[in-house]
């Protein structure tokens, strides 16, 4: 998935049926929908913060990506047409370090959803040439820390906040 109008199908472990694609400018109205089917303990994992609502500006942020050092995946219940996953990527112009961040609709939890999302957004990564992702999680998101042991991630307590994981993978020593 390295060009923004590429869509990727897949199907989860629980049989969600998957369309994946680069985020559009037109996509601000979804997201806000996407967030309203979002838990409040989900928006805190997101955003590591007592969200309440996603704002325009954070909206913003996952819309106003460059494709290259930024993006942001969209992924669609095929059957339905619902999107029902997002997943960010955010690295520094060296393209040495990225930051991930997947939130999934609550009726699609423990269905494989973020599983996908997070191999596409690492595979996202890879093909760009990033050296590690990483990704800080609330030390309460046990379901997220443990995903990304099977997929290979290692984790550490985060040393500037001790409610905080990093969790980072590392694919080429920099």
């Amino acid at each position: 998935m390295t060009e923004r109008t590429e869509l990727r199908s897949v199907t989860t472990s629980g049989g969600v049926h998957l369309s994946v694609r680069a985020v559009r400018d037109e996509d601000r109205a979804l997201l806000e929908e996407f967030f309203r089917h979002v838990s409040r303990e989900d928006l805190r994992f997101r955003f590591l913060s007592a969200v309440q609502h996603v704002d325009a500006e954070q909206i913003a942020a996952m819309v106003e990506v460059d494709h290259r050092t930024s993006e942001t995946l969209l992924g669609f219940d095929s059957e339905k047409g619902r999107l029902v996953s997002t997943a960010m990527l955010a690295c520094d112009d060296a393209l040495e370090r990225g930051e991930i961040a997947i939130v999934v609709d609550r009726d699609y939890k423990t269905r494989g959803v973020g599983w996908e999302m997070l191999r596409l957004i690492t595979e996202v990564a890879l093909v760009r040439g990033v050296q590690m992702v990483e990704s800080i999680e609330d030390s309460g998101n046990h379901a997220a820390i443990a995903m990304e042991h099977e997929m290979g991630f290692k984790s550490e307590p985060c040393p500037d906040d001790p409610g905080l994981v990093v969790v980072r993978r590392t694919f080429r020593s920099a």
